[in-house]
Formats: C-alpha cells, structure tokens, sequence
C-alpha cells in the first residue's frame, strides 16, 4: 500500500512539472519561489505554535488537566460525553498530534470497542485543530484581527464534541 501511494505521489509530481514545461513555465524557479515562501511562512507561524505547544505539555505535566477533568466530569455527565475525553477536547483545538496522541492512549487504557475508545475516535475525525489552522491561515496572509473567527470555530468544536458523543451513545449505546 505505501509503494502504490508513493508511485502516486510521484505521478502526481511528475504530471504538474510536465504540464508546466508545456505551458512553457519555468518549473524550477516555481518551485524555489514556492518552498521560498513557505520557509517564510513558517518562520512566521513558529513562534506561536511552539507557545502552544509548550502550554499544553506544561499543563499535563502539572496535573492542570487531571483537575480539570474532574472539575468537568458533572458537566461532561449531563452531556453525555465520557470525562476521560477531556484531555482529548483541550488539545484537539490545539495539537493534531497531541490530540491523536491522547486518543491513542484513551483507546489503550479503555479499549477500542468502549464507549470512551470510540466517542475519542469519533472526535478525532469529526473536529478540527482550530487554533493551528487559525494560526496557519491568519499568519500566512498577515491578518492580525481574527474578529468572530475564533468564536466561530470554538463553537463548531463544541458543537463537534457533542455531537460525536452522542452519535456513539446513538449507534453503540
């Protein structure tokens, strides 16, 4: 399956450099000036992802989310989503990779076919790393003002966390 997906992959690159040559574009320089501009933006976008990041593992390692988790388990209760997501809920918006790992050890420790294993895969695939994405996008084209964005997208998140509870108590019960 990788030796299929890497041929792909160089078939794809290989069709967008020969359709540029025909187009009679400078393909190399389109290139450079891309990987440029990308080198660019992530020395923009760097600074504030590694505060990100380094808050949320502060957090961990301080018990921060432990308390949080059992200060939101009443809440989490009458919405019906297992309290043990509530790490996975904090750092979805964050940290794809922070958020996967904490799905991968909630499915660990409760198991893949439990309600927690699934209600944290369900959130995994159904939201978004909000924050990222806002960081990513805003910082790339230089907005500084994020006005209703935010909100906007928390809300969805939100929304996203509950839904998903509750399409796994819906489907599996």
């Amino acid at each position: 399956m990788e030796t299929l997906s890497s041929m792909a992959a160089a078939i794809i690159i290989a069709s967008i450099a020969i359709a540029g040559l025909l187009r009679g574009s400078d393909v190399f320089s389109a290139m450079a000036d891309g990987a440029a501009e990308g080198l660019r933006t992530v020395a923009r976008i760097f600074p504030p992802l590694v505060a990100l990041l380094t808050a949320v593992y502060m957090l961990r390692a301080s018990g921060a989310i432990d308390a949080l988790t059992d200060l939101a388990a009443p809440l989490l209760s009458r919405l019906g989503i297992p309290a043990e997501t509530t790490i996975l809920m904090l750092l979805r918006p964050l940290s794809g990779s922070g958020a996967l790992a904490a799905a991968t050890e909630l499915i660990s420790a409760h198991g893949p076919d439990s309600v927690v294993g699934r209600t944290a895969a369900v959130m995994l695939g159904s939201t978004e790393t909000t924050l990222y994405v806002l960081t990513v996008y805003f910082g790339a084209v230089g907005i500084k003002k994020t006005r209703w964005a935010l909100p906007a997208a928390i809300c969805a998140d939100i929304a996203g966390f509950i839904l998903a509870a509750q399409t796994v108590r819906w489907f599996w019960g």
